[in-house]
This record gives structure tokens, C-alpha cells and sequence, in this order.
């Protein structure tokens, strides 16, 4: 193959500006690589990478990492150096955690590790994970507010998150497969001790949680989990959010299930999560009982981003996630960014008195749908509504919950498909069924906005920011200047109309001279 017409392949859809950072992380369970597009403030993965190797399952009884796990940690680490010169990361970052931090023959693995890899590799001390972590969760979300949790293989880590802060960071040795290992996979012993653990760290009763913060694989496969045995629409982990009390009831069940294996969904577990899932469960169950917080969300951001967000500008770090990714997507995906820009400026009118009212946090979910509204121009007109809700649904973003999720999904719907009656889509009806009334109503009408402007401005930029929107009394009035009166036509009048009808208003489509 010609290596210019192959790298032209490989680079489409990218920034050419940004420079490709790998981070390795040797875990007690796993080791992965995960090779981001560059670094910002919302993260694209360009490759994730990883391997089960268990290097921590003996240690707490042996003290030592096992030969058959060192020698598949090794090739891992020999494949991923490979992979990182094909990708071009001239940044590649490696940290390894409890089992190595533990173990007696920690330091040899690490010399053998550091020739296989390439590159110096940083133990990272119970203190530094936990900060990583919390960095990790304000990576992922807006103003984190509570408690981040990071389970592991090998421990716990537990860290105060919020106003910009991180504080009290503590470590606790309660990873999966060091339970497994201490207890000899015996759950009730398993209990005892993490009850002995979490009682020596004293402001996990004496603080108001709003939020904890689950990090770590095992606390991932149980958000899956508990989505499978509630028929969940979604398989997006991040911003997940249970009740304190719905974990609690879940995790019980878990913990005291006779055959794991007869719950809906465990089946679907990664082999390597199965055995450590039910310690995981039990370890969150007790941490719940103690700080009682008002919600449990799952992150999918952890130490890895959470080293990606140490190495940000903080000019970088106080960009919003979700804005931040959804201006990115409109650059590679719409028709044109700008005109993506000026859709937030121009629905900005329908949401002032006496049109609806909409919180800060709505109208930035707005901004986002606006901006997005135009990545499914490239697909079948027949199907543009149906593959951008999947895209929108599934999309790596951050710095959103579920609804919020849900609306920009069904948003980007509606402006494709029409102004908000019930259709056919199967995915798109799920959905509905886990918004609240006011979030429906808010996508109908932003989606019915969208769809009537982008048949004024065909998608491109300088036409919308001269049409604008307002209300007069009981009417919803589209000025047209003469320039662009002749973009008027009998699809226009029906768009505007539907937007109109959802507001409760008469159209009235002025021409001015």
C-alpha cells in the first residue's frame, strides 16, 4: 500500500493539530493501554487496549506477583510499546498501582516491565491514585460535588471531590482479588473485614455526601448489571445514577444471591469480573450504609484520565466536557461549525419570557443538542433521525447524566424526524420512558427548532443570525429579510408551523422589505 494514501486513511476524521498521549496502567487485575487523541479537555480514545494478567491475586498472602501473571503483563507491555510507535505517541505515560506498590518482587517486574515498554514506569503511592482518581472524575464531570471511590484489584481508594478541591484522600487494602486472596473467597469473612477497614476512616460518617463517585471496572460491570436486570435502554455507564437506596437493594442481592449466575445479565460479564464482582458489590454496600450519600453515579473516568487532566492547561480544565466535546464533533461532523454556533444563538430566543422557562443546566443541554444537531448529514436521508440518536445515545461524552443524555438524543431525533409525534423507532420510544414530561417537551420543541432552522439555512453559516425568531403575543413570528425570501416554501411554512403548535402559538412568517 501506498504509505501516503494510508496515513491519509488513517488521519481522517482527526485533528491534525493534536498529538496522540498513551497512557499505560498496570493494575492489580489488568493492564491496559489507552491512546487518546490528544490532550483535552474532552478525550477521544484512539485505541483501548486490555489484557487480564492478575498480578495482584496472591500478593496479600505471598507477597509476590505471580510468574504466570508477570509473563503475560510482559507481553502486554511488548505489544503495547508496538502499538504506541504505530500510532505515533511520542507521549506515552505508564503508572502501575496496589499489586506492584505491595509486592516484595515489585521492583524487579518493574525493571523487566520498563525494557518491555520503553519508557520509565511511576508506582503510584495509595495518596497519588486517590488524587488521580478524583482528577479523573472531575474529567468526567461538571463541578463534581461528593466522594470518588476507586476500586481496584488490589485496593480502595476514597477522596473528598468538589470546588476544586480534592481532600482527606485515603487508601484502604479492599480491591477484588485481594479479598478473594485474604479471605479465601469467603464472602461473610470478606464482610467482616471491610466493615474493620471503612470504620477507620472517620469522616465517612461525619460528612454530607451528595454524590459518591463509583470508579474501577468491578463498580462498571455492576452498573451493566444492574441495567441488563432492568431492561435499560442504554449501555453507556458513565453518569449512570441509582438512589442510595436502589445500590444498596442491588448490591445486597448480589452479595447474598446463592448462584451469582442465575441474575439477568451476568452471563454478559467479562470471566475476570464475575469473580470479583460480588466482593465489589459487597465493599459498596458497606461503603453506602456508612456515608449514606443522596445518589451513587458510575464513572467511566478513572487514574488514566485522571493523569490526562494533570497534564491539561487550566485554562483546559475549566472548559466545560460536554460543550467542549459537542464544539469538537460539530468541527469533524457538521456541515459547518459555525452555523452550529449560531443555531445555540438563534433557539436562544424561544427560551425567554413568555416562551419556556429553562434552568442553566437546560439550556446548556440546548447548546449541546444545537451543536450536534447536523452530525447525521452524511447518512441516508431515510435513516439520518434513527443512526443519530444511536450516535448521540452512545457517544463518549462527558459532563452529562443519563437524562441529559437521553435528551440531546432524542433532540437530534426530532430534528430529523419531525416535530415530536410518535414514530415507529423502537429505541427512541425505550427512551422516552426514562425522561421526565418537562425534558420530552424541552426535546420536542428544541428539535422542532432545528428542523425549521436548518431548512432557512441549509446547514451553512451567515443566513440563520438574519432570520430571527420572536414572540408577539400569542403569535411565534420568523422575520425574513428580502434576501432570503425566496428560501420561503410550502416544507418551511409546515416546520415552522410545528414549532409553533408545540409553543401553543400562530405562526406568522413576516416578510420584511
Amino acid at each position: 500500500m501506498n504509505n501516503s494514501l494510508g496515513h491519509a486513511a488513517g488521519d481522517r476524521g482527526r485533528f491534525a493539530e493534536l498529538e496522540p498521549i498513551g497512557v499505560v496502567d498496570i493494575g492489580s487485575n489488568s493492564v491496559r493501554l489507552v491512546v487518546y487523541e490528544g490532550a483535552v479537555r474532552s478525550p477521544t480514545p484512539l485505541f483501548n487496549e486490555k489484557v487480564h494478567c492478575g498480578l495482584g491475586r496472591s500478593v496479600a498472602t505471598t507477597g509476590r506477583l505471580g510468574a504466570e501473571s508477570i509473563e503475560r503483563a510482559l507481553a502486554a507491555l511488548t505489544r503495547f510499546r508496538a502499538i504506541a510507535r504505530i500510532l505515533r505517541v511520542k507521549n506515552l505515560r505508564a503508572i502501575a498501582t496496589a499489586a506492584v506498590r505491595d509486592a516484595s518482587d515489585g521492583p524487579d517486574f518493574i525493571a523487566r516491565g520498563e525494557r518491555a515498554i520503553g519508557v520509565s514506569i511511576q508506582v503510584l503511592s495509595g495518596e497519588t491514585e486517590a488524587e488521580l482518581a478524583a482528577a479523573g472524575v472531575e474529567m468526567g464531570f461538571r463541578n463534581p460535588l461528593g466522594v470518588a471511590g476507586d476500586l481496584g484489584g488490589g485496593s480502595l481508594e476514597l477522596v473528598h471531590v468538589g470546588a476544586g478541591r480534592r481532600r482527606d484522600g485515603v487508601t484502604l487494602p479492599l480491591g477484588g482479588l485481594r479479598l478473594i486472596d485474604v479471605t479465601q473467597g469467603r464472602l461473610d469473612k470478606a464482610l467482616d473485614l471491610t466493615d474493620q477497614h471503612v470504620a477507620n476512616v472517620p469522616w465517612l460518617t461525619s460528612t454530607d455526601v451528595p454524590t459518591f463517585y463509583a470508579v474501577g471496572g468491578t463498580w462498571r460491570a455492576l452498573a451493566k448489571l444492574h441495567m441488563d436486570t432492568n431492561a435499560y435502554p442504554l449501555r453507556v455507564m458513565h453518569g449512570y445514577n441509582l438512589t442510595t437506596r436502589e445500590a444498596l437493594e442491588f448490591c445486597e442481592a448480589i452479595r447474598r444471591a446463592r448462584r451469582p449466575s442465575d441474575i439477568r445479565g451476568f452471563g454478559d460479564i467479562s470471566k475476570a469480573r464475575r469473580e470479583v464482582l460480588p466482593y465489589g458489590a459487597l465493599v459498596l454496600e458497606r461503603l453506602l450504609k456508612l456515608m449514606r450519600p443522596r445518589q451513587v453515579t458510575f464513572s467511566v473516568f478513572g487514574i488514566r484520565e485522571g493523569l490526562l487532566y494533570s497534564l491539561l492547561s487550566p485554562a483546559e480544565q475549566r472548559k466545560d466536557p460536554l460543550l467542549a466535546f459537542a464544539v469538537d464533533y460539530a468541527r469533524l461532523r457538521s456541515r459547518s461549525a459555525e452555523h452550529a454556533r449560531e443555531l445555540c444563538d438563534w433557539t436562544d430566543r424561544l427560551f425567554v419570557e413568555p416562551g419556556p422557562r429553562e434552568s442553566d443546566e437546560e439550556r446548556r443541554l440546548r447548546h449541546a443538542a444545537c451543536l450536534l444537531s447536523d452530525i447525521g448529514w452524511r447518512a441516508h436521508p431515510d435513516y439520518r433521525g434513527e443512526q443519530s440518536l444511536n450516535v448521540v445515545a452512545h457517544a463518549a461524552l462527558g459532563g452529562i447524566d443519563h437524562e441529559g443524555r437521553i435528551f440531546l438524543a432524542l433532540t437530534i431525533y426530532y430534528r430529523h424526524v419531525g416535530d415530536g409525534e410518535d414514530g415507529d423507532d423502537e429505541f427512541s420510544e425505550r427512551l422516552k420512558a426514562f425522561v421526565s414530561k418537562r425534558t420530552l417537551r424541552r426535546a420536542r420543541i428544541t428539535g422542532a427548532a432545528l428542523r425549521a432552522a436548518h431548512m432557512i439555512s441549509i446547514g451553512m453559516a451567515g443566513i440563520i443570525d438574519e432570520t430571527p425568531i420572536t414572540y408577539e403575543g400569542d403569535r411565534l413570528a420568523l422575520s425574513m429579510p428580502k434576501t432570503y425570501q425566496s428560501l420561503e416554501g410550502e416544507r418551511l411554512s409546515r416546520r415552522f408551523e410545528a414549532l409553533a403548535r408545540l409553543l401553543e402559538r400562530t405562526p406568522l412568517i413576516r416578510r420584511l422589505p
